[in-house]
């Protein structure tokens, strides 16, 4: 899917503003309710969660569906537009409406989706209606379980209890485009550049013409040019992409039909990502993975779109010395990957699978029902569609260096393989660049029971020795992780590992002479035992801190106002820890 760019052939136009808002109390089963003006209208920020954005729990905690409206103006059409309107996401499913008329429904709240609404669109003014739900249940990614609390004496209520330790943000989280192009059109461009110039191309139209193509650099000079909807060759004298130096090309399609011409930019870096000696290398040189899991987290407007908070994270990121993170446990915006593929950051993409185990309880800790996930949850298409709808999104961002299936999934029961084989073979089969794959498991999963390892090119491991077991005791943590890390050594001696996650809760300005747990000082320490690990050991290629940020998660008594693994706190204000892996990253 094309970025919604504006070219001599195109015009965009944001609908991002102030929307009309309301809870659904029952409204959108009235007949005809999607063409009328709601009443009882809030004013509602899009993009952004709308959760935090007035007080009370009823409001926060909502279940079912939120409802949506504007307004928008068009033009009269000239003859050969169609009129488009794109979502960036909306969380976690969509049915949009023009003028009373169902034009588009959506699955999967982390992915973008387009509605032709050339037909039910007119001149002047139309009315804009979308309906979202919030649900997650064991159909839906992420994951969770619908359950309804009965208290005598009270009304039945609904609850939504998530597989997943974060907040479930929702509504219409990134940017609303209107987007005027022609009727026949430049659909897809599919982009595979190797580090030595090697360079070919696959342009998907909407209808026949003409199909020309130019490389061109940062400075918009000419280095090579193509014809016809697929090509290759070889570009001379260009730079790499890497995060010490992520140039960055265009290139430069034209579609020329019988009613007129499309002609779209698409940004892209010639760079290869291999495996050798159990190293992720980068350019056929070893890179050592150094970051985060992250979210896209920040006060008040949720996992809403905020590109402040994106260019403050990136900046954050090289402050650390760091290199890369992973896109836990979503694909995050459009924006942020093109902003890594500027400033040089690596990403595991990760697709929206979080929750796939019946032994995670609603704050996403152990203690549910575990040995019947793959006999319980229902997802496997959904499943299907999200990794494809991420890689038909991000399959030419250079920043783009391994595609994570799921996070922490039941991958000690039986049944795993089985699911998750034919979905690492769908990732493999529909990157055109062949990235590694990998699905990122937990603690449970260990070398002895893990039945999904061979399935993977790269092994990436959350472990918490020293905080969720061994407690404050760092040197049993230490030796216990060096012991299963050598375990899957011994499985899997031909397959890199890293770290995805590893971490301890900690309370900005809790300090201890003594490390003991929360402290800053214990969180230091806790890194410090891990990289002393990760160090005696060559076949680690990575490792990435949980979290980058502390975050809102579901209410708990082991989460006091969200999640505090951060190195920095939500508001972005350095730990201890952050002092320390920044001298650490600056000697790996």
């Amino acid at each position: 899917m094309l970025y919604p760019s504006m070219t001599q052939s195109r015009l965009v136009f944001s609908l991002d503003g102030i929307w009309d808002f309301q809870l659904d109390d029952g409204l959108s089963a009235q007949e005809g309710w999607a063409g009328r003006r709601l009443p009882h209208l809030r004013a509602m920020a899009v993009p952004s969660a709308y959760n935090d954005l007035y007080e009370g729990r009823d409001f926060r905690e909502h279940v079912g569906n939120l409802c949506y409206q504007r307004t928008f103006e068009i033009p009269a059409l000239l003859p050969g537009k169609r009129v488009l309107l794109r979502f960036g996401s909306v969380t976690h499913q969509a049915s949009v409406y023009v003028n009373g008329e169902l034009v588009a429904r959506h699955r999967g709240g982390f992915l973008p989706f387009e509605a032709d609404v050339t037909g039910a669109a007119r001149p002047g003014e139309n009315l804009l209606t979308v309906l979202v739900n919030n649900v997650v249940d064991e159909t839906t990614l992420p994951a969770g379980r619908m359950t309804t609390r009965r208290v005598e004496g009270l009304p039945d209520k609904a609850i939504d209890l998530p597989n997943f330790d974060f907040f479930n943000y929702s509504g219409i989280m990134r940017p609303v485009k209107l987007m005027l192009v022609p009727n026949v059109r430049i659909t897809d461009v599919a982009i595979v550049a190797h580090a030595d110039g090697r360079l070919s191309c696959r342009v998907e139209t909407s209808g026949a013409g003409e199909i020309s193509a130019r490389v061109l650099d940062g400075e918009g000079r000419e280095l090579a040019a193509f014809t016809g909807a697929a090509f290759e060759g070889r570009v001379e004298g260009v730079t790499p992409w890497s995060p010490e130096q992520p140039a960055l090309y265009r290139l430069a399609v034209r579609l020329a039909g019988a009613d007129g011409e499309d002609v779209y930019e698409e940004p892209f870096g010639f760079r290869d990502v291999t495996l050798e000696n159990c190293r992720v290398c980068l350019n056929g040189k070893p890179v050592y993975l150094k970051g985060f899991g992250k979210h896209e987290d920040s006060p008040v407007n949720g996992r809403g779109f905020n590109e402040a908070y994106n260019v403050k994270d990136v900046a954050l990121l090289k402050w650390l010395n760091a290199n890369s993170f992973r896109t836990s446990h979503y694909p995050y915006s459009e924006e942020m990957l093109r902003l890594c593929d500027r400033e040089g950051i690596l990403v595991i993409a990760e697709a929206p699978a979080v929750g796939l185990h019946t032994g995670f309880s609603a704050v996403g800790l152990l203690g549910g029902e575990p040995n019947g996930t793959w006999k319980t949850m229902k997802t496997a298409e959904h499943h299907r569609d999200v990794i494809g709808e991420m890689i038909a999104r991000d399959k030419n961002h250079p920043c783009v260096v391994m595609w994570s299936v799921a996070n922490e999934p039941a991958s000690e029961e039986e049944g795993a393989r089985e699911y998750f084989e034919p979905l690492t073979n769908l990732a493999r089969t529909l990157d055109p660049q062949r990235r590694p794959v990998t699905i990122v498991t937990y603690g449970g999963s260990t070398p002895e029971t893990c039945k999904v390892a061979e399935l993977c090119d790269v092994l990436v491991l959350n472990r918490y020795r020293g905080w969720y077991d061994t407690a404050g005791d760092l040197p049993a943590a230490a030796k216990l992780l060096e012991d299963e890390l050598l375990g899957f050594h011994r499985r899997c001696p031909d397959k890199p590992i890293m770290l995805g996650e590893y971490g301890a809760d900690t309370i900005a300005g809790l300090h201890d002479a003594t490390p003991g747990l929360f402290s800053e000082e214990y969180q230091a320490a806790f890194l410090k035992a891990y990289g002393e690990v990760f160090d005696r050991l060559p076949f680690i290629t990575g490792e990435h801190v949980w979290n980058f940020a502390d975050f809102a998660t579901a209410e708990n008594i082991m989460r006091v106002g969200g999640n505090k693994k951060g190195v920095f706190t939500r508001e972005r204000r350095p730990k201890l820890a952050a002092h320390f892996l920044r001298a650490r990253w600056e000697k790996k």
